[in-house]
């Protein structure tokens, strides 16, 4: 399911308890920074995303099959997409954890 098939899904169904949001999610991944590296000689990039923490929360790769195919700035995209794909995959799970985690703690 989509991030928005699943916000359908809760609202139709009525569920009312914690969660993490998209918008938590959004302003945390506005906040990254993303940095690139393209390895001389090879068609290979590399893109990290990181937070203002410093804590790496995505990575992220491209590389053409064929050299003749290889064109830096498309590497370039694919490498950074594919970083924020991986960043916000996880920031789903490292802050559902931290939720989990307050719940868990809270006085019942």
């Amino acid at each position: 399911m989509t991030e928005d098939q699943v916000e359908d899904a809760v609202k139709a169904k009525g569920l009312t308890g914690q969660r993490v949001t998209r918008e938590q999610i959004d302003g945390l991944t506005q906040s990254m920074l993303t940095l690139t590296h393209r390895f001389p000689g090879t068609t290979c990039t590399v893109a990290i995303a990181v937070l203002p923490n410093g804590f790496v929360a995505g990575i992220g790769k491209s590389a053409a099959a064929d050299p003749a195919n290889f064109d830096a700035e498309i590497g370039v995209r694919v490498a950074i997409d594919n970083a924020h794909k991986d960043a916000r995959d996880r920031l789903w799970e490292m802050e559902g954890y931290v939720l989990k985690k307050a719940i868990a703690a809270a006085p019942q």
